[in-house]
C-alpha cells in the first residue's frame, strides 16, 4: 500500500486495517485534529467518543468543530435530540453497529474522544446485556431519596464516577441492573473484561501550564462563537433548563446565566474553574485505566501533526 496523507511524506507500511486506534486524553488537547490526520493517513473512519456531542444543536458547547473533520467520516455525532439523556448502553449498541459496518467496508477504525468510561469500556470488550423493568423492586424503591439510593448502589458495586448517581431515575436503574445480574450469574461473564487485543489507545498529553493556557483560550473563543445565543436558541424551541444544565459544564453555567442566575463575569469565571476540574478528573481516569491493565502510548500535543501519526504507526507497526 503506497496512499500518503495530503501534505506529508507518510507512507503505509502496512495494511491498519486490523488496527483499532484510539486517540483520547482530556480536553483542550486537539485530539480531533490528530485523529483526523492519522484517520487520513490511514484512510480510516472516526468515531467519536465524546458523551455530549452526540446531541443535535448542542454545537458550540461541546466543541464539534465539524469544519475540523475535512471529509474524513465521523460516527455517532448529532445522533440524538438536544434533552435526551443518553447512556453507556446505549453507547455500546451504537458502537458495534458502526464499528462493525466500518470494519466491513475495509476500512480502519479510529475512535476519538475523552469520555473516559466509553474509552475503556470498548477498549476492555465490556458488554452490558439488556436488563428489563422489574415493577416490583421500583415500587420498593419508590419515594427513597438519591442518597438512600446512592448508599444502597455502593453496596451492590463501585462507583467510579457520579453517572449511576446523579438522578434518582438513574441511581433506580443501576440498582435494578446490579440485581438483575445478582438473579442471573451466567451474565457476569459478558461484564467482564475481554480485552480487544487489536486496540492501540494513543492519549494526547499536555502540560499542566499549557492545558489551562488552553482551556481558557477555547472559553472565551467559543463565547465569541455565540455559545450564549445557542443556550438561548435551545431553550427557545423547549429544551427545559435542568435538562441543559443536566449536561454540566459549559450548558450548566451558561444556562444559569440566560436565566439570570449568573452575571456574565460569575459565569466565566465559574465555568473556567469547572472545566479546569473536569481535565483533572479526566486524568484521574485514564491514570486509573492504566492501573487497571489498559496500556495507553501518551504522545505529546506539541508534536506536529506530521510527527504525531508517524509516532502512532510506528506503534502500530510492532502489534
Amino acid at each position: 500500500m503506497t496512499d500518503k496523507t495530503e501534505g506529508t511524506d507518510i507512507t503505509e507500511s502496512m495494511d491498519y486495517r486490523d488496527v483499532f486506534f484510539v486517540v483520547t486524553g482530556p480536553t483542550a488537547t486537539g485530539k480531533t485534529a490528530r485523529a483526523v490526520h492519522l484517520a487520513k493517513a490511514v484512510g480510516g473512519e472516526i468515531i467519536s467518543a465524546d458523551s455530549r456531542q452526540i446531541y443535535r444543536g448542542m454545537d458550540i458547547g461541546t466543541g464539534k468543530d465539524l469544519a475540523e473533520y475535512d471529509g474524513v467520516p465521523y460516527h455517532l455525532i448529532d445522533i440524538r435530540p438536544a434533552g435526551y439523556r443518553y447512556s453507556l448502553y446505549e453507547f455500546l449498541e451504537d458502537f458495534e453497529r458502526v464499528y462493525e459496518d466500518i470494519r466491513g467496508r475495509g476500512k480502519p477504525v479510529i475512535m476519538c474522544g475523552g469520555t473516559g468510561m466509553y474509552v475503556e469500556t470498548v477498549v476492555k470488550g465490556i458488554k452490558l446485556p439488556p436488563v428489563p423493568r422489574n415493577e416490583a423492586l421500583r415500587a420498593e424503591l419508590a419515594g427513597k431519596s438519591l442518597e438512600e439510593l446512592t448508599a444502597l448502589l455502593k453496596t451492590m458495586k463501585t462507583l467510579r464516577n457520579n453517572s449511576d448517581i446523579d438522578t434518582v431515575q438513574r441511581a433506580t436503574r443501576a440498582i435494578e441492573i446490579c440485581r438483575y445480574y445478582e438473579q442471573h450469574p451466567e451474565l457476569k461473564a459478558l461484564t467482564e473484561p475481554h480485552p480487544m487485543e487489536n486496540a492501540l489507545v494513543i492519549g494526547v498529553e499536555v502540560d499542566r501550564d499549557t492545558r489551562r493556557e488552553r482551556i481558557s483560550r477555547r472559553l472565551r473563543a467559543r463565547l465569541d462563537e455565540g455559545m450564549i445565543d445557542e443556550v438561548r436558541r435551545l431553550i427557545d424551541e423547549g429544551i427545559a433548563p435542568e435538562d441543559l444544565i443536566y449536561y454540566g459544564l459549559e450548558y450548566k453555567f451558561v444556562t444559569q446565566h440566560v436565566l439570570g442566575q449568573l452575571s456574565e463575569d460569575e459565569m466565566f469565571r465559574q465555568l473556567e474553574i469547572a472545566i479546569h476540574q473536569f481535565a483533572k478528573r479526566q486524568m484521574t481516569w485514564f491514570r486509573g485505566m492504566e492501573k487497571r491493565g489498559t496500556p495507553i502510548h501518551w504522545l505529546s500535543c506539541h508534536l506536529e501533526s506530521d510527527e504525531f501519526t508517524r509516532q502512532v504507526l510506528a506503534l502500530a507497526d510492532q502489534m
